[in-house]
C-alpha cells in the first residue's frame, strides 16, 4: 500500500509542481541510469558525446526560468528514456535545439554522430513552432501538414516533439499569461490528441492536466482543493478496495498485480462538463487496476469482481474484444462498493498495460531485438489516412476542420461489425453511410442501401454497438447525394463525399470560374492578361489557402470565392510591383491620368468615409449583416430604392449571392482619413464569444469594455446543455485596429474558448 501512496502523490506533484533540476550533471547521471535500466548492455558513448556537444553549444543560453538552457534538452531526453526509446532518439532529443538555436549545422551533426540522428534532428527542427491562432488558420494547417509528413517519414520525430512539449508545459509558469493560454490551447487541441492517437497515455494524461491548469485555472484549483480536502479518506477507501479485491483474486488462484488510483483531473473535469454534473455526482473518480498474465485470466478476474460487487448497468466495456483505435485494450466495469461509493475496475494483461502506458513506443521496431511491427502499423493506419486526405485537399481550412474532427478526444465511439466479423470503430451517431466509407471510398460512392442485423434500414439509421452492417452497392448508382453531407458523422465520410463532388464537377467549375473572372475584368475595363502572371497568382493562392490556380478557379466556379476578390488581389499585387518600378515621370503621368479618371467617373463620398466608384448622387448605408468598419475590405451592392449597401467582402451574403445579382456589385473603398485617422466617427459591430459558462464571466467581459472606454449597445446570451455559453455583443468602434485589440483582450478572459466576428 505504501508504494501505491507514493505513486499517487508523485503523479500529482509532477503536475502541480514541475520538476526543477539546477545541476545538469545530476540530471545527466539520472538519464544514464534510466537508460541502463532497460538497455544494460548498450554502449552509451554516443549519449555522453551528445551531452557534451549540446552543453557546449548552449553554454551562454538561459531559459526564462533563469536556469542553464541545457536543462531543457536533458529533460526531453529523460522523458524519451522513460518511454524506453532507442539511443538514437535520446541523442536526437539532447540535440533537438542545437541546429535551430546555435552555430552547429546539420552537416556537423551527421559528421559527429550519424545520418540517422541528423535526420531526426532535422525533422524536429523543420517542424519549428506550430502557430496556433484562429487568425492564422492557413499557417496552422500548413504546419500541421508538415508535422504529419514528418511523422510518416519517422514516427520518432513526433515522439521527440511530444517530449519537448511536455517539458515546456511543465515549466510554463515562467511564461506570460497570454502565452500560457496560447500554448495550453495548442497542447489541448493538437499535441494531447496526437499522444492519445499514438496510445501514449503516460504523456497524454500529463499534457491534458497541465493544459487544464492554464486554460481553466479556477476549475483546476477548485478540483485540487476538493480532491485534497478528503485525501486521507480517499486513500483509505482505495486501500480497502485493493485489499478486498486482492484477497478474492488470490483465492480464485489468479496471479495478479493490483493497485488503485484517483483519476487525473482532466478526466474528471471532462466527465463533469459532458454530463453536466458536480464532482460528487461522478461515478468513477476511483479506479482499481488488475494486471494479469493472460486474456483468459482477465475474464476470470472479471467474474470474481462481479461476484464481489454489484455492477452498475450499462457501465461495462470490453476493449479487449474490441480495442480502441489506438490499440488500447482493457476490461472496464463500474461497481458499487460496500460503502455505497462507486468505483471503476480496469482489468488487463501486463502486455496490454505496457501498450496503454507507452503506446507505439511499447512496440518500437527500431529497438534492439525488434518489436511487433504489425501492431505498430495498425497504430499508424490513422496517420496514413490523414496523409491520403491532405494529398486530396487543396483547401487548408477544410483540411484543418477535418483534422480536428478526426483527432477529437471527446467523441464517443460506436463499435460495429462487417459481415465477416471485423470490428469497425466509428463516432457515436454514425449512420450506414459512415460505415460504407470506412470500408472503402468506392463502397460509399456506390452505396444504395444497407442491412443491419439482416434487416433493411434507412440510410440515416443511427448505428448501435454490436450492429452487424451489410452495405448494398450498385454499379448503376449516380454517386453520393449532397444531403449526405448533413447526415454523416465521421470526418472521413464528409471528406470523401466532398472529394467526389469536387472531382465530378471540377472541370465544369474551373471553366465557370474562368468565365466569371473574365466577365468581371471586362466589365471593369481591365486587360486580364496583364495581371495573370504566376507571381501574382501565387500571392492570390496563398491568401485563400489554395494550392493550385485551378483550385482558385474551381472555388470561384462553385461559389466559395467571389471573382471580384480574385481579380482585385491580382491587381493589388501588380500595382505593388509596378509602383516600385515607376520613375518620377511615371508617377506624374499616373497622377494626371487619375485626375482625369476622377472627372470622368465621379465618386461619391458619404459622411461615413466611403468612396464608391463609377456612380453619382446616391446614398450609402452600412449593412447590418456583417457590420463593416474602417480597415475592412469592402464592396458595394446596389439595392432597389435604398441606394448602395456596403458589405465586407467576406460577408456570407456576398459570398453566397446568386450569379444573377453579381452585376449589381460595385467597387468601394474607405477614404484614407477614415482608416488612418480617428475623426470621431463610430461604427456598429458585433462579436460572438464562446466560453465555458461560469459565474462572473459577464462581469469580466464588462470590465474589458469599461477599461477600453467602449460603449456596449446590446448583449444576448444562451447556454447549451453542456454548459457552453454563446455571448453576442454589439458595440461601437472607430476601426479594425480597435476591434482587433478588443478581441485579443476578450480571448484572454478565463473560460473563453474563442471570439469570432459576425460574418453575416
Amino acid at each position: 500500500m505504501d508504494a501505491q501512496k507514493t505513486k499517487i502523490s508523485r503523479t500529482q506533484k509532477e503536475i502541480s509542481q514541475p520538476k526543477d533540476f539546477t545541476d545538469p550533471e545530476i540530471l545527466y547521471d539520472n538519464l544514464i541510469k534510466a537508460i541502463r535500466e532497460y538497455h544494460p548492455s548498450t554502449d552509451l558513448s554516443m549519449v555522453e558525446k551528445a551531452y557534451h556537444l549540446a552543453d557546449n553549444a548552449h553554454n551562454d543560453q538561459k531559459r526564462k526560468s533563469g536556469e542553464p538552457y541545457i536543462i531543457h534538452p536533458l529533460c526531453v531526453a529523460m522523458i524519451l528514456a522513460e518511454l524506453e526509446l532507442d539511443k538514437e532518439t535520446i541523442v536526437a532529443g539532447i540535440l533537438h535545439d542545437v541546429v535551430e538555436d546555435t552555430s552547429y549545422s546539420l552537416e556537423d551533426i551527421t559528421r559527429e554522430f550519424n545520418e540517422e540522428v541528423a535526420l531526426l534532428v532535422d525533422g524536429v527542427t523543420k517542424l519549428g513552432q506550430l502557430s496556433y491562432s484562429q487568425d492564422k488558420m492557413d499557417l496552422q494547417a500548413e504546419n500541421l501538414r508538415k508535422m504529419f509528413l514528418a511523422m510518416a517519414k519517422d514516427i520518432r520525430v513526433i515522439l521527440i516533439k511530444l517530449a519537448d512539449r511536455l517539458h515546456n508545459m511543465r515549466t510554463l509558469q515562467y511564461m506570460k499569461p497570454e502565452k500560457q493560454k496560447e500554448k495550453a490551447r495548442e497542447t489541448m487541441d493538437i499535441y494531447a490528441p496526437i499522444a492519445h492517437r499514438l496510445g501514449i497515455s503516460k504523456i497524454k494524461i500529463e499534457l491534458d492536466d497541465l493544459s487544464l491548469r492554464y486554460l481553466q485555472p479556477e476549475v483546476y484549483r477548485d478540483l485540487e482543493e476538493k480532491m485534497s480536502s478528503n485525501k486521507e479518506e480517499r486513500q483509505a477507501f482505495i486501500n480497502s478496495i485493493v485489499e478486498e479485491v486482492s484477497e478474492h483474486i488470490k483465492e480464485a488462484g489468479i496471479k495478479a498485480e493490483i493497485d488503485g488510483r484517483v483519476k487525473h483531473f482532466f478526466s474528471i473535469y471532462k466527465k463533469m462538463r459532458n454530463q453536466n454534473k458536480t464532482l460528487d455526482q461522478i461515478y468513477d473518480i476511483f479506479a482499481v487496476r488488475i494486471k494479469v498474465d493472460t486474456v483468459k485470466d482477465c475474464y476470470a478476474a472479471l467474474g470474481v469482481i462481479h461476484e464481489m460487487y454489484k455492477p452498475i448497468p450499462g457501465r461495462f466495456k470490453d476493449y479487449i474484444a474490441m480495442p480502441k483505435e489506438n490499440m488500447y485494450q482493457s476490461l472496464h466495469t463500474t461497481l458499487i462498493g460496500s460503502s455505497g461509493t462507486p468505483f471503476e475496475i480496469q482489468i488487463r494483461t501486463f502486455e496490454m498495460h505496457r501498450t496503454a502506458e507507452y503506446g507505439i513506443a511499447a512496440h518500437w521496431k527500431y529497438k534492439e531485438g525488434g518489436g511487433n511491427i504489425n501492431k505498430e502499423e495498425e497504430k499508424l493506419s490513422w496517420l496514413r489516412q490523414i496523409l491520403e486526405w491532405q494529398q486530396d485537399m487543396s483547401d487548408n481550412r477544410e483540411f484543418l476542420t477535418m483534422l480536428k474532427g478526426d483527432l477529437d478526444l471527446f467523441t464517443e465511439k460506436v463499435y460495429c461489425f462487417t459481415p465477416q466479423g471485423d470490428v469497425k470503430t466509428l463516432p457515436a451517431g454514425s449512420i450506414p453511410i459512415d460505415f460504407a466509407y470506412m470500408i472503402h471510398t468506392a463502397v460509399g460512392n456506390k452505396m444504395v442501401g444497407a442491412r443491419v442485423n439482416g434487416r433493411q434500414v434507412p440510410i440515416d439509421y443511427k448505428l448501435q454497438n454490436g450492429d452487424r452492417i451489410e452495405i448494398i452497392t450498385s454499379q448503376n448508382s449516380n454517386g453520393p447525394s449532397r444531403d449526405w453531407l448533413s447526415m454523416v458523422k465521421s470526418s472521413q465520410a464528409k471528406t470523401k463525399i466532398n472529394q467526389w463532388f469536387k472531382s465530378q464537377f471540377k472541370e465544369e467549375n474551373i471553366l465557370k470560374g474562368r468565365e466569371l473572372i473574365e466577365k468581371y475584368s471586362k466589365a471593369k475595363g481591365l486587360v486580364l492578361s496583364t495581371y495573370m502572371k504566376p507571381e501574382y497568382q501565387k500571392k492570390c493562392m496563398i491568401k485563400y489557402g489554395l494550392k493550385t490556380w485551378d483550385s482558385v478557379l474551381a472555388a470561384v466556379g462553385h461559389g466559395g470565392l467571389k471573382e471580384g476578390q480574385v481579380v482585385n488581389k491580382l491587381v493589388e499585387e501588380y500595382e505593388k510591383v509596378h509602383k516600385k518600378e515607376m520613375t518620377d515621370q511615371d508617377a506624374l503621368n499616373e497622377i494626371a491620368e487619375k485626375n482625369k479618371q476622377d472627372k470622368e467617373h465621379k465618386k461619391i463620398r458619404s459622411k461615413s468615409g466611403i468612396t464608391v466608384k463609377g456612380i453619382h448622387d446616391v446614398s450609402v448605408r452600412f449593412s447590418k449583416c456583417c457590420s463593416p468598419v474602417p480597415g475592412d475590405e469592402i464592396i458595394g451592392f446596389v439595392t432597389r430604392g435604398r441606394g448602395i449597401s456596403i458589405h465586407r467582402t467576406d460577408c456570407v451574403n456576398i459570398l453566397s449571392m446568386p450569379e444573377s445579382d453579381r452585376a449589381r456589385l460595385m467597387d468601394a473603398e474607405w477614404e484614407e482619413d477614415a482608416v488612418t485617422k480617428n475623426n470621431g466617427e463610430l461604427y456598429m459591430t458585433e462579436v460572438c464569444l464562446y466560453a465555458h459558462n461560469r459565474t462572473g464571466i459577464l462581469l469580466d467581459i464588462s470590465k474589458i469594455f469599461m477599461e477600453l472606454k467602449v460603449d456596449i449597445k446590446s448583449v444576448s446570451t444562451r447556454t447549451s446543455k453542456q454548459d457552453l455559453a454563446t455571448i453576442a455583443i454589439s458595440f461601437e468602434i472607430s476601426g479594425i485596429d480597435e476591434l482587433n485589440h478588443i478581441i485579443k483582450k476578450l480571448r484572454n478572459i478565463e473560460s473563453v474558448i474563442d471570439v469570432e466576428r459576425n460574418a453575416g
